[in-house]
């Protein structure tokens, strides 16, 4: 059964860049967001249908891992999410004011929804033997929940800049950027199962700044890119600005050929510039090289969502975990920056001289709550996290663009190589 995607909502057209930009999507207003959430929806059914293909079979089975979920309940949760706090919350006008222990919530319009396709209640395992429905009936979940979504956005638009902070639309953009993020994350499954997509994303490319520039930043408060007046997680917040110690940093992420050298270095092989957590990771993973590398005559290839590319020696590394950044820097003799290092060198120097977006970077910070954090309704998204996970900042060529704002805190374990992770360095003072 094909369905019809989702009537946009009415009103003058919208340009993509309306679409695309990460400071101005924090501050739209409801035409914006409904024609956001229609463009989010066409990108989850377009790699979903991607994986149908690949896969042939209805139930779209995949191994069981840590890093992946099954496609068909990838699909039903972003419609479970977006119905839950948008149409299912009946407190959903107040923002970030409201409580997630507030008034019940209706049933959803799909039964066993909740049973199915709660994150926060379905132990990962368990995703590979719920009996989830049909996938024809999981895109007519998703075409109605985005259908009572745009009804309900259409009626907060006479009230359109009256909120600065937009507490009425908070939910359509939290719905909005975790359907990107778990768009960002099939392209993760993608790779990792050697599936092609039809729209997938370009390796990552060479930038302008050549491989050794830096860039020097003076001794001084942290430059802080949010206002208040928009929408955002509860862990950028609150803004504070705390003092830097002068430093120096990479133009640009630690490119292939740089890295290669670590790796023809024998540096892999010795535990001295790994850390003890980092080489017990080596050990078990048995990595010589990053992920999806391999040897190929005198140099190396790359597996790209199953081709095998020549390696670009001036493009960013990526596929690293934070132990392996961290055991190049030791070798090369330099140190992963701080996060609010990196936030301050994007907000300073802008993207052209100070180049990210192709890759996410390691940061040397763990993901802890800023000084007076306040977790917002969803309160799985932060607080079980902090202290277990390393912070990447920036993007990623599969990360959607309207994702990409320098105050944007990622978070993942160490050890994960399948995120299209990379780093920059700074030298040691």
């Amino acid at each position: 059964m094909t369905l019809p995607s989702p009537a946009p909502m009415p009103g003058a057209t919208i340009a993509a860049a309306a679409l695309d930009d990460p400071a101005a999507i924090r501050r739209a207003g409801a035409a914006v967001l409904g024609r956001a959430l229609v463009d989010s929806r066409a990108r989850t059914l377009q790699t979903f249908d991607d994986y149908a293909r690949a896969l042939g079979d209805a139930a779209m089975q995949v191994p069981y891992s840590p890093e992946l979920n099954p496609p068909v309940w990838e699909l039903g949760h972003v419609g479970w999410f977006q119905e839950y706090w948008m149409a299912r919350n009946p407190q959903r006008r107040q923002g970030i004011a409201a409580s997630d222990a507030g008034p019940p919530r209706g049933p959803s319009i799909l039964a066993d929804a909740d049973r199915c396709f709660d994150s926060g209640r379905v132990e990962h395992r368990s995703r590979w033997h719920l009996p989830l429905p049909a996938t024809d009936r999981i895109r007519g979940y998703l075409a109605q929940t985005l259908d009572d979504s745009l009804r309900l956005l259409e009626a907060e638009r006479a009230g359109d800049g009256a909120d600065p902070l937009h507490a009425a639309r908070y939910f359509a953009w939290l719905s909005l950027v975790h359907e990107d993020m778990h768009h960002e994350a099939a392209q993760y499954m993608a790779q990792a199962l050697a599936i092609g997509l039809a729209q997938g994303p370009r390796p990552p490319a060479a930038g302008a700044a050549p491989p050794g520039a830096e860039l020097g930043f003076a001794a001084g408060p942290c430059a802080r890119g949010l206002d208040g007046t928009g929408f955002a997680f509860d862990n950028e917040l609150p803004g504070d600005r705390p003092l830097l110690e002068a430093y120096r940093i990479d133009a640009a992420p630690v490119g292939n050929a740089a890295f290669a050298a670590f790796v023809a270095a024998g540096g892999y092989a010795d535990p001295q510039y790994w850390s003890a957590a980092g080489w017990q990771w080596r050990i078990q993973a048995g990595a010589t090289a990053p992920r999806y590398w391999r040897a190929h005559g005198s140099g190396w290839q790359q597996r790209w969502f199953g081709q095998w590319i020549a390696l670009d020696p001036a493009a960013p590394v990526v596929h690293v975990t934070a132990h392996e950044a961290d055991a190049w820097c030791r070798w090369a003799g330099r140190r992963l920056p701080a996060e609010l290092e990196w936030e301050n060198a994007a907000l300073r120097a802008g993207p052209d001289t100070f180049a990210w977006g192709q890759v996410w970077e390691w940061t040397a910070s763990a993901f802890r709550p800023f000084p007076g954090f306040v977790a917002h309704p969803y309160r799985d998204y932060s607080q079980p996290w902090f202290e277990t996970r390393r912070v990447l900042r920036g993007g990623s060529v599969a990360t959607h663009a309207r994702l990409r704002h320098p105050c944007y805190r990622n978070f993942y374990p160490p050890g994960r190589n399948d995120i299209f992770a990379g780093f920059r360095s700074c030298p040691v003072a």
